[in-house]
């Protein structure tokens, strides 16, 4: 099984289902309210453990009500929660306005997680036995640059989803594998619209980059190789809140059972286009034989 250790904000999404999002000072009638369990850090830690990664979740929620919801919500996916303290406080929360389209837009207050500064006693230990570290930027810059040291001192595989996007220092990037921005976030770090061209300037920085794409699918560049587009298969979007962090932990997964990169961009594309067929975040997210059954029924429709 492959071991797979996450350093992530966890949140309580607070998710308003609207006809239409609102403009600035507009007020809208939405048609659902739902709390789900979510941040960036817990979402990929679900969907690896669903894919079937053995994973460590390493962060800290508050103590409220939200905290023991998040912390249970964890359990339940099969995910070790030994290092995800409880702090004082309110946990992190998302709030999220999603359309009839699928899209959405969100705020976070980081709550507990701004309590993560940097690795505590054993956390490094926990990474060093990891085959792959995940990061995100929910989580205060030191603590994510202190994973990343951990990792690469014990040569574990780094993956950095860099959202919400800010300038990424030079020590992050050179201890940092592969790098999976979405395409608004590429241009934001490197200017560049254009996928490919934001891919190329990335390789100075890290040695692989996967660009994804939405529903035009995922570009993967790496030094020295060709770039390498995989579609996404088609399907109708219902709610793509988390559909990237489902990508990444299903692709941490793959590649940790030492898939090639063409295929475990597909299969990380399969559990993403599952997720968004359905509401929520982690409640969205497919099993590893849903995954297998979907990927295997796209690549029979492509044959």
């Amino acid at each position: 099984m492959t071991a797979i250790a996450v350093l992530g904000s966890t949140n309580m999404d607070l998710v308003a289902y609207v006809p239409k999002a609102p403009r600035l000072g507009e007020t809208v009638t939405g048609r659902a309210f739902r709390t789900v369990p979510g941040g960036k850090g817990a979402n990929q830690a679900v969907a690896a453990a669903r894919c079937g990664g053995e994973v460590m979740m390493i962060g800290a929620v508050g103590a409220d009500e939200f905290g023991v919801r998040l912390r249970s919500a964890l359990t339940a996916a099969g995910v070790d929660t030994a290092a995800l303290r409880t702090v004082e406080g309110a946990s992190g929360t998302a709030h999220i306005t999603v359309d009839d389209e699928g899209g959405n837009s969100i705020i976070v207050i980081p709550g507990a997680n701004a309590h993560v500064t940097g690795l505590e006693a054993g956390d490094e230990a926990r990474i060093a036995a990891a085959g792959t570290l995940l990061l995100q930027l929910e989580l205060p810059l030191p603590a994510v640059l202190a994973g990343a040291r951990a990792a690469r001192a014990h040569r574990v595989r780094t993956v950095l989803t860099p959202a919400p996007v800010q300038p990424l220092p030079a020590e992050l990037l050179a201890a940092v594998d592969l790098l999976v921005p979405n395409e608004h976030e590429a241009a934001a770090l490197t200017g560049l619209t254009d996928p490919h061209q934001a891919a190329a300037a990335l390789l100075n920085d890290v040695p692989e980059v996967v660009i994804t794409l939405g529903a035009a699918g995922a570009l993967y560049a790496a030094r020295g190789r060709e770039p390498l587009t995989v579609p996404a298969p088609r399907v109708r979007a219902v709610d793509t809140t988390a559909a990237g962090d489902t990508f990444v932990g299903a692709l941490a997964v793959a590649l940790g059972e030492g898939r090639p990169m063409p295929q475990a961009l597909r299969w990380a594309s399969a559990a993403a286009a599952l997720s968004v067929q359905r509401p929520g975040a982690q409640d969205s997210m497919p099993t590893r034989a849903e995954t297998d059954s979907f990927a295997a029924a796209q690549s029979g429709a492509g044959s």
